[in-house]
Parts: C-alpha cells; sequence; structure tokens
C-alpha cells in the first residue's frame, strides 16, 4: 500500500478573468508524474481556478492515504490552512462580515478534508529548477486555458510542454555573467550536495525528507550514495 502520495494542483485564467482551467498532477514512485488531468473552466478568475484545481484534487485522491499537497496560490493555500475554520465557525462569513469569496467552493474542499491527513506545500512558481509537479500542473492548467479543451493520462495525453520560449527548468541557460538563481527545490551545501527544500523520491526508490542533504543524480536528485553509485556505473 502506499504510505503518501505526492501531488500538486494548480489553475490558470488568462485575463484573470478570462479562460480559465484548473490541473492536477500525482507523482509515482519515482517522483515523475504518474497521472494528470485538467479541465476548462470557461471564464472565471484565477482564484476560482486554483480553488477548482484543489477540489478535483482532493475527490481523485483515496482519503485512506496521507497525502502532500504542493501549490503555488498563497489565497488557496491560506484559504485551507489560514482562513477556512474561522471562516466555518461565521457561519462562512469574513472578519467584516461579508459573504466569503468563492464560498460553493471552499466548502466543497471543507468537506472533502474531513477525517483525512493532507499537508499543503507552497511551492513558488515560474523558478529555475523549480518543483516538477508544481511545473506540470502550471503547463497543464495553461495549455487548457487556452484550448477550453479537456486533457489527462487517462485520455492518453501527454503532459503539454513549455510554451516556445521558456525551456524547462532544467534546460534554461544561464546568461553570461547572471548569478544562479536559488533553487525552490534545493539550498546549496558545501561538496556539491544540496539541502532539499521539498520532499522527494530517490532513483533506488526511498523518499528523502525537506532538509535532508541529496545529490544530483542521471534521473534527478536523491541520495548521495545513489548518485556516487550512478556516477561510478556510468
Amino acid at each position: 500500500m502506499v504510505e503518501r502520495i505526492i501531488a500538486a494542483c494548480d489553475g490558470a485564467s488568462k485575463g484573470n478573468p478570462g479562460p480559465a482551467a484548473w490541473a492536477w498532477v500525482i507523482a509515482g514512485a519515482d517522483g515523475g508524474v504518474e497521472r494528470w488531468e485538467a479541465g476548462p473552466l470557461g471564464r472565471a478568475t484565477n482564484n476560482v481556478a486554483e480553488l477548482t484545481a484543489l477540489r478535483e484534487l482532493l475527490e481523485v485522491l483515496d482519503p485512506a492515504v496521507p497525502a502532500e499537497v504542493r501549490m503555488d496560490s498563497q489565497y488557496a493555500m491560506k484559504a485551507v490552512t489560514t482562513w477556512l475554520p474561522g471562516w466555518r465557525r461565521k457561519g462562512w462569513r469574513t472578519a467584516a462580515g461579508t459573504p466569503v469569496a468563492n464560498q460553493a467552493l471552499v466548502m466543497s474542499i471543507d468537506a472533502l478534508l474531513a477525517d483525512r491527513t493532507v499537508d499543503f506545500v507552497h511551492t513558488p512558481a515560474h523558478q529555475v529548477d523549480g518543483d516538477p509537479l508544481n511545473d506540470a500542473a502550471d503547463r497543464a492548467a495553461s495549455h487548457v486555458a487556452r484550448t477550453q479543451q479537456p486533457a489527462g493520462s487517462a485520455a492518453g495525453d501527454d503532459l503539454p510542454p513549455p510554451q516556445p520560449g521558456t525551456a524547462p527548468a532544467a534546460q534554461r541557460p544561464r546568461r553570461a555573467g547572471a548569478k544562479t538563481a536559488q533553487r525552490s527545490g534545493a539550498t546549496r551545501s558545501p561538496g556539491g550536495s544540496v539541502k532539499a527544500r521539498f520532499p522527494g523520491r530517490c532513483r533506488c526508490g526511498r523518499p528523502y525528507a525537506k532538509g535532508e542533504t541529496i545529490a544530483k543524480n542521471p534521473d534527478g536528485w536523491g541520495h548521495p550514495a545513489c548518485a556516487a553509485a550512478g556516477a561510478a556505473g556510468a
């Protein structure tokens, strides 16, 4: 049985409000995207798209299995981790006494979170070497916001590639003389290793925790011993 599900969700609105969509991705044992889905919303705001993405993800996750959900939306993150309990106590009113925005979505998410363990992790968006799951969800949501056509792995679709002029994080060239951007997934340590800023899974199949020392290997990031073994066998 899977001990913990790692997933990410994102929403996109081209105009805010404008053509919008939601997307979620679920990681496999290797840390890469195993399943994904994205759906159109017609004309909507970015906040509606972000909350819808979370609701759609929670609906497909097994409530009996603990999950980690990564999001780049400060609004959606605060809505579910900070503001929601107070809104519920006040009868879905804000501190100012006004109705909670996007109340139906927030209430459905509240119901889906009942009696399950979900850890929410904020991941900065559009970062060099940023979180790959967040990047995948962002690409899927943006693509479907433009096309307004549903897509996903269940239909045999491939994840949308980066838009022209925006290479994937690992392939973006660095401008001459520019400083290396801080990784959203790791903080550099002496000796070429890094401190993981997000939990993940090594190529050996075992997970590594946030703050654990990791090193680059042929398949991404993982335990330094696994990276050394991969280099020796290359």
